[in-house]
């Protein structure tokens, strides 16, 4: 039975990366010839930007080296935290894999491509071919699990070079500037964050509530919130489980709220709201009240300016009203 998160599978649906436009010059190094086994691959750098724009460079890339795509907002906390730990993790395998950022506000094509319902999401490319890798902010040992599985999908594929970088001009790739330093977190983010990489969702969920006690206003940790209560409420079960139980009683209010979480953690947020919003008018004050909270919540996981939640707000209040 499939356990949460999810394995390395292939994206969802058909992504067709290929129509991506404005193609520049490739990373140096990079090009689109045949894999050579193990061969050392020049580039200025481990980690980059990617967009619109740029980012066919990447699947060339990926003919020669596994690369990694972190598709995030710069202002999610769970989104800067999960940078921290690819960067890490990236550098830990000293070239054997690419890590290349993208910001999801800025490049709507890429979000399109990759099916980007939620941040954060990570794939990884093989052979010009993405690769579903996880969704949602997930603990270091976790992400070195996934990494360590697409490397040997890589391997099967023939994708075994590996990056090196001069230590001349190991800098940020010409015309980009060089990322600058994330600022310090608030001690209360902090907190949520190292509970989150241990994988103690509870003493996150503490922390991020202590944190909009004392600032009702803190948008980040309403967010960092309802995304580690997300990951709390699928901890430990599975996606068989799930869906079972759900199927077995329509009517069941805790068995549908699961399995719309299972679907909004999958990416599949249309699903997830239609779900909550079908059941609604057939409960009770109490729990209409208990649907309405998770889909308040859902809205701050996908992201308030997102239209599916300008929808989704709209069909709840003519539920409501």
């Amino acid at each position: 039975m499939s356990q949460i998160p999810p394995t390395p599978t292939n994206l969802r649906g058909a992504v067709d990366l290929s129509g991506l436009v404005n193609r520049p010059q490739a990373p140096a190094g990079a090009t689109a010839d045949a894999a050579v086994p193990g061969e050392a691959i020049q580039l200025p750098s481990l980690f980059f930007q990617g967009t619109d724009a740029n980012f066919n460079d990447f699947i060339d890339l990926s003919m020669r080296v596994p690369v990694v795509v972190a598709l995030s907002a710069s202002w999610a906390d769970p989104d800067r935290r999960l940078a921290t730990v690819l960067d890490t993790v990236t550098s830990d395998l000293a070239g054997r894999v690419v890590l290349v950022q993208v910001d999801v506000d800025a490049n709507p094509q890429l979000v399109q491509a990759f099916q980007a319902q939620s941040v954060p999401v990570v794939a990884g490319i093989v052979a010009g071919r993405p690769v579903q890798l996880f969704a949602g902010a997930i603990p270091e040992d976790q992400v070195r699990d996934v990494v360590a599985q697409l490397l040997e999908l890589a391997a099967q594929n023939g994708v075994t070079g590996t990056a090196k970088v001069d230590a001349a001009t190991g800098e940020a790739p010409e015309g980009e500037a060089a990322e600058p330093e994330p600022e310090p977190l608030p001690p209360l983010h902090a907190e949520a964050y190292e509970a989150i990489d241990r994988g103690d969702y509870p003493a996150a969920i503490a922390a991020y509530k202590t944190a909009i006690a004392q600032d009702p206003r803190d948008t980040m940790a309403i967010a960092g919130l309802a995304q580690v209560s997300l990951l709390d409420r699928l901890a430990g079960r599975t996606i068989d489980e799930i869906r079972t139980a759900a199927a077995a009683d329509p009517s069941d209010r805790e068995a549908q709220l699961a399995v719309a979480d299972l679907d909004l953690s999958g990416g599949h947020v249309d699903d997830a709201f239609d779900r909550l919003l079908t059941l609604f008018p057939t409960l009770d004050a109490a729990g209409k009240e208990a649907v309405r909270a998770r889909i308040l919540e859902y809205f701050e996981i996908v992201g308030v300016e997102d239209p599916r939640v300008g929808k989704a707000r709209a069909r709840l209040a003519s539920l409501l009203y």
